[in-house]
């Protein structure tokens, strides 16, 4: 960054930049950490004489994208990928909506006054994917398993009605043959 003054605060926490023109912007937390579907704000402030025109931009292994640019008090130009993610705040901050995987990388700040000095500003952003493997194969390993006792339930009921039936054949034809011979016997005498 040329002619500019970088200055921290905090280790790894909040950076300072000034340029000499008079224009200072401040990163609170220039290393942000989200995951998938999560809303997150890229804050920032700055300050200059001025009227300050803030310009926002993407840069990833997917290529650079301008998202935002506006003049303060002014218009708001949104870029057409991010028309419905983003809000725009008047100390320079944006809010990005509904992260996905895709929004991961840097996202540089340029605040110029209209003298023409300017400032920039860096944030990085990663994006997590929420793993849900584990839970999915235990939810699947659950299900089959339920799954599987239901039909040994149903196996065993029916191998239990079949017996029930088979026996009562069975003692209905041991009933008849022995009165069969009770019959016989009388007969004989």
């Amino acid at each position: 960054m040329r002619g500019e003054r970088v200055s921290c605060s905090k280790p790894n926490q909040e950076k300072a930049f000034s340029a000499p023109g008079g224009v200072s912007l401040v990163v609170p937390q220039p290393n942000i950490n989200a995951t998938v579907a999560q809303n997150i704000l890229l804050s920032v402030e700055y300050s200059c004489r001025g009227v300050a025109t803030i310009e926002w931009k993407h840069v990833s292994s997917w290529g650079t994208t301008k998202i935002v640019e506006w003049k303060s008090g002014n218009y708001v130009n949104i870029s057409t990928v991010y028309k419905d993610r983003v809000t725009t705040f008047e100390n320079g901050s944006i809010e990005l909506l509904n992260v996905g995987m895709r929004d991961a990388g840097y996202y540089f700040i340029t605040v110029t006054e209209e003298h023409g000095s300017n400032t920039y500003g860096t944030i990085i952003v990663n994006v997590y994917e929420i793993i849900y493997e584990d839970l999915h194969f235990v939810a699947v390993l659950f299900a089959f398993l339920a799954a599987v006792s239901a039909i040994l339930i149903c196996f065993m009921w029916l191998c239990n009605k079949s017996l029930h039936l088979f026996q009562k054949t069975t003692t209905h034809k041991l009933t008849a043959s022995t009165t069969e011979e009770i019959e016989l016997e009388t007969i004989e005498c």
